[in-house]
């Protein structure tokens, strides 16, 4: 039996002292939970931009489980997806676990500390008081699922089976599977292990059985080959999957039943033919993630992590690299559904810290445990592709033992999981000439190349975080390297994206980043007049450099990326902000220019306005109200832009696009609203059909009564859910905006808000509010059906 036990813990702010206790009465709340975002973001926090001025510190959570009598004999675990950091597991008062790392998964075996028929207390200390211990937005709790689960003595081991396919074809393809079983009781007994494979249909395509002595105290690794006779592979295009169901019976009565996702699939890679999946050579269209959700903080909810993954796919994505640590199984299990390829990464530091209270205190004790974590934990996912055990390592030179270090943790991980690529994600190295020009060849010779050789021998595919010049260098220079661009410039999407498409040894391109994020503040913000820092100053709390804002609307660089990757179907409007007219913007490598697609700029009428359309066409026509502002090449040969200047004028703002024969193929055209009449909402779904814990994402939206949003509103809004479900987040997309993601209250940003709700009954109706001083109130019904 293994369920969630997400709902009713008793939250503690500052934690409890073993001596005296919780200071505070708590409040109940349900997991996932960040306290992290319940905090007023402090200009004078410790954690700082990095951490989007969220203080941190200590928490604990409370829960009560009865343990029926029943249940004696049989083993009890909890498990733990994702606790940010330093948790202490405590149960009936006794201290049976510490694990540090925020990001791994862990089971406490709670077996010998219960009490049988009767209420049994859980106590989970968080500490993520001591900052600064990360370059991002940690959050901080127990912020994803938490499982209980009870099992016989002899059992499949935790994280016990493993699948791969060394043999595929559509005709006929192999499932090897491996099952790790564990005999905890006093004597040895006599099992059959049973492996079936179903489709997605419940027919059995597939099955094996042995039958197995374990004597106390041991434990087997059983290997079984499954024969699949057709087979459906699994692929970007078609991300079928399989269920494996294993099965332990003693006297022929299953005592434990444990089911696997299962996509059969193969991988190769290498130089001269890049990355192939099942044979055909894709090119990787990937984005960098970091772990958050954007308006509920690190709060792992299955459907924030599902939506994220839609997000990616909807847009032309087909790959995702998880920034900078294991992501919550939510996550991967979204990317095996709608395929996205994953490379899953480990760490952002060894050794050598980049804080002073990072993973680098703990690496030496606790890497190879958290890799093993990771990599049983995930290796079942046919979205992953690549393990990286890490980035931009400081080691990277060689220093602290970096060569060796390198090749340690490579070789640790193919014994864990031979069937995928090593990866790690480099960058240039302070001080040191990267560049590869003639000129700097001549004078300085190539630099960073030989001081990291040794650093990249053991990977299968080295990562270059932003080293494009490199790129066709090291191709000739090392003929066997494959490279993937794990971190590039979103402004330099053309110039990325033709180094992949021209060399068959650069695998793909990974923008940094494509969903925005909490911390790393104004990373990629614009500013006009003195540049003041790396990151934002308060009240800067996004990094504001992603292709979907923190809400997941499309920011401009998305819909130039369209153009690039040849899925846009119709020109994009880029406005510059009429305001900085004649100002010297300034950008970070990361920054987008200052543009939205918007013709709504009450005030600066007759007022001079430059204007860039995106565009795949061969030419592109500009017309405001009908009369021509002229013609001008656009597609490829021009990197898909087209720039124009004209002066404002309300109205109508038209871009047409025309093939070489000068036949009109796209329009898209702006209109100048009026002021705002109404809200709009639009759910992102009307029914949520996996029961207590499934969110619904509400845009609201101020429009006229034309239906136009009206860009310039800033109107007060507030929300109220009814029925079936709670509020539990509101948001805009400003990236200094001062107010909480908690709460009822949000002002609108270019004219749009975000609610988030939660379903709190497995059915019912959910009713979402919302409501502007001088508007008429809107309401949106959602439906909770069908869930468990």
């Amino acid at each position: 039996m293994r369920k969630k036990i997400d709902a009713n813990w008793k939250f503690y702010p500052g934690g409890e002292s073993p001596f005296w206790g919780v200071n505070s009465s708590g409040v109940t709340v349900h997991l996932p939970h960040d306290f992290s975002l319940l905090q007023k973001r402090d200009p004078n926090a410790k954690t700082g931009a990095s951490n989007a001025f969220f203080p941190g510190g200590l928490g604990c959570y409370k829960k009560e489980l009865q343990i029926p009598e029943e249940w004696w004999g049989q083993e009890i675990l909890l498990e733990f997806e994702g606790v940010y950091m330093n948790a202490e597991i405590r149960v009936n008062g006794q201290l049976i676990m510490r694990h540090i790392y925020g990001y791994t998964s862990f089971f406490c075996d709670i077996t010998p500390y219960v009490r049988y028929g009767e209420a049994n207390f859980i106590s989970v200390n968080v500490n993520n008081d001591a900052v600064p211990n990360s370059r991002w937005y940690s959050g901080s709790g127990i912020y994803r699922h938490v499982w209980l689960e009870v099992r016989d003595p002899l059992h499949i081991a935790s994280w016990g089976v493993s699948v791969t396919t060394p043999a595929v074809s559509t005709e006929r393809s192999v499932a090897q599977v491996r099952t790790t079983l564990e005999n905890h009781r006093h004597g040895g007994e006599t099992v059959t292990l049973r492996s079936r494979l179903v489709d997605q249909n419940g027919a059995e395509v597939a099955a094996a059985e042995n039958e197995l002595r374990i004597s106390a105290g041991d434990n087997m690794e059983v290997t079984q080959t499954l024969n699949v006779i057709p087979a459906r592979l699994w692929s970007v295009e078609d991300p079928y999957l399989y269920t494996l169901i294993s099965e332990v019976l003693r006297n022929g009565t299953v005592i434990q039943e444990q089911k696997t996702p299962v996509g059969i699939r193969s991988l190769s890679f290498d130089a001269k033919q890049g990355f192939r999946l099942n044979g055909r050579e894709i090119k990787l269209k990937g984005g960098c993630v970091h772990h958050d959700c954007g308006p509920l903080g690190s709060a792992a909810y299955d459907r924030a992590e599902e939506r994220k993954v839609e997000l990616h796919k909807k847009n032309g994505f087909n790959a995702i690299r998880c920034a900078h640590n294991p992501p919550s199984p939510a996550f991967l299990d979204a990317c095996d559904r709608l395929g996205i390829l994953v490379i899953d990464e480990a760490f952002d530091c060894w050794h050598e810290p980049k804080n002073p209270n990072d993973y680098g205190v703990y690496f030496d004790l606790l890497w190879k445990s958290d890799m093993r974590a990771m990599i049983l934990r995930d290796r079942n996912h046919p979205c992953v592709v690549m393990w990286s055990t890490g980035n931009e390592i400081l080691e990277r030179d060689g220093r602290s033992n970096g060569y060796a270090l390198a090749r340690e943790l490579a070789d640790y991980v193919r014994s864990l999981d031979p069937t995928r690529a090593v990866t790690n994600a480099l960058c240039t190295i302070p001080s040191i000439n990267d560049k590869v020009d003639e000129q700097s060849l001549a004078e300085l010779g190539d630099q960073w190349g030989p001081l990291t050789e040794k650093f990249t021998e053991p990977l299968d595919v080295v990562g270059y975080n932003y080293l494009r010049h490199r790129y066709e260098y090291d191709g000739k220079k090392y003929p066997s390297r494959v490279i993937c661009g794990t971190e590039t410039y979103p402004a330099q999407a053309f110039e990325y994206w033709e180094q992949v498409t021209n060399n068959p040894h650069v695998i793909g391109d990974f923008v940094w980043t494509s969903m925005d994020y909490l911390g790393e503040a104004g990373l990629g913000r614009v500013w006009y007049g003195e540049k003041k820092g790396f990151l934002g100053d308060y009240p800067w709390h996004m990094a504001f450099c992603g292709d979907f804002d923190l809400c997941g609307n499309k920011r401009p660089q998305s819909y130039y990326r369209d153009c690039v990757w040849g899925i846009s179907k119709a020109p994009y409007i880029a406005v510059y902000k009429p305001q900085y007219y004649g100002q010297t913007a300034g950008l970070t490598p990361w920054s987008w220019p200052d543009v939205v697609s918007s013709w709504d700029w009450p005030g600066f009428e007759g007022k001079p306005v430059q204007l860039e359309i995106y565009c795949t066409d061969h030419e592109v026509e500009l017309l405001l109200n009908g009369k021509s502002l002229g013609r001008k090449p656009a597609g490829k040969e021009n990197k898909y832009k087209a720039f124009f200047e004209t002066e404002y004028e309300p109205g109508e703002l038209a871009a047409v696009g025309y093939d070489e024969n000068g036949r009109e193929t796209s329009k898209t055209v702006l209109r100048t609203p009026k002021e705002p009449a109404q809200i709009r909402l639009t759910p992102d779904r009307t029914v949520l059909g996996n029961g207590v814990g499934d969110l619904c994402y509400i845009m609201a939206e101020l429009v006229d009564r034309d239906g136009n949003v009206v860009f310039h509103a800033e109107n007060d809004l507030f929300f109220s859910a009814c029925g079936a479900g709670t509020l539990i987040a509101v948001a805009n997309s400003n990236p200094v905006s001062e107010e909480m993601y908690v709460g009822n209250q949000r002002k609108a940003y270019e004219g749009r808000a975000l609610a988030v709700v939660r379903a709190d009954a497995a059915s019912g109706e959910i009713v979402l509010t919302a409501m502007a001083d001088g508007l008429p109130a809107a309401s949106v019904h959602i439906q909770a059906a069908g869930g468990k």
